[in-house]
């Protein structure tokens, strides 16, 4: 059972893969011992330079001999007017005020076509440092894009949130789709429909997918261990992504904070929030989440909100102060464990083990 389809297309020993989490969080040292330990480890590439990139790979090809991937966000049109980011200042200014950060009333508006040429960047750093596993979040990549991945035999991963995704998926000829149910923590990863209308709980999502693809489906949002890896297995997906389990690991980047505070909360505290980045996420409540409530449908798209927001997130970082950091979580955080990821592989091996004598 835990030998298949996707442990043989990626190389693993165990159908586990580390969600990729942007921001910091997959360290070289998480991804390396994620590969280390049986897993394929990811790097959360999305906010990266294309040099940055180059020098992780190279630091993560120094502690493993084993596989792992990268994660891109693919970029999206977007539109955003002078006044969207006024008034958006308006609602930040207070926060601003509280961290005694300077008010902002104007921000450059962000150029689609630098994010385009930094996406294409990316792709050839990946391509030169020849990357085994390639996985896109926030949409699919051109035909062209995929045909030059393809041919330097790079294995393909897409995000889907519904079935409609996971079809789109395998029509542009992704090689596995990971199907994140509406549980995930951190951006939603939904392309087509709008993210309220894409909350699809990852029981429901898994059958109706496996059985609309002929691709391998991996499962996400809120897996921490055996029991979750072996529920997705008996739904029909060949494995599973988790990144809130391996986000309070000792090898991850997280900031303490943001790791006390999920190992101590409850999983009604884990809610979505666009109010950070401007596109929905899921994440701990806090002070930031409760006071920009109110003016969240008003707040400009990712990734203009998120520049917006990132003097304050970067302040409250600086000053352990979690009521202003995006405490990105799954809703499974009574479950996460302060452990090394060699520790939490081997436990989630020998739960599905335990599981799977029953069956």
């Amino acid at each position: 059972m835990l030998n298949n389809k996707i442990t043989e297309l990626l190389k693993v020993e165990y159908p586990i893969i580390q969600a990729p989490m942007a921001g910091g969080v997959t360290t070289s040292k998480l991804v390396a011992e994620v590969s280390n330990s049986g897993g394929l480890g990811m790097i959360g590439a999305g906010y990266m330079t294309p040099v940055q990139i180059r020098e992780q790979i190279r630091e993560i090809r120094q502690l493993t001999s084993n596989p792992f991937g990268i994660n891109l966000f693919v970029p999206n049109e977007f539109k955003v007017t002078e006044n969207e980011i006024k008034s958006a200042n308006q609602f930040l200014n207070p926060i601003r005020q509280q961290l005694n950060l300077h008010q902002k009333d104007n921000f450059e508006l962000p150029n689609f076509n630098n994010v385009f040429e930094t996406f294409i960047e990316q792709i050839k750093v990946v391509i030169e440092e020849m990357i085994p596993i390639c996985s896109f979040t926030f949409g699919i990549p051109s035909r062209e894009v995929i045909a030059e991945l393809k041919q330097s035999n790079i294995i393909l991963m897409g995000t889907a949130t519904t079935v409609e995704e996971a079809v789109e998926n395998e029509k542009i000829g992704m090689d596995i789709v990971v199907a994140q149910g509406s549980e995930a923590g951190g951006h939603r990863g939904n392309f087509i429909n709008r993210s309220q209308e894409s909350l699809i709980g990852l029981m429901s999502l898994i059958p109706q997918v496996v059985d609309n693809v002929s691709i391998p489906v991996v499962a996400s949002g809120g897996i921490m261990d055996g029991r979750g890896l072996m529920a997705s297995i008996c739904l029909g997906a060949k494995g599973v992504q988790m990144g809130t389990a391996f986000l309070t690991c000792v090898e991850s980047g997280a900031h303490k904070v943001h790791k006390e505070t999920i190992l101590n909360a409850n999983e009604d505290q884990a809610v979505l929030t666009r109010s950070f980045s401007g596109k929905w996420a899921r994440g701990i409540k806090n002070k930031f989440i409760l006071e920009m409530q109110k003016h969240e449908t008003l707040l400009p798209d990712f990734p203009a909100q998120n520049r917006l927001t990132q003097d304050i997130r970067k302040t409250s970082s600086e000053q352990n102060n979690q009521d202003f950091m995006s405490l990105w979580s799954g809703q499974s955080p009574r479950l996460a464990k302060s452990q090394t990821v060699k520790s939490l592989i081997k436990n989630i091996i020998a739960e599905a083990k335990k599981i799977n004598s029953y069956i």
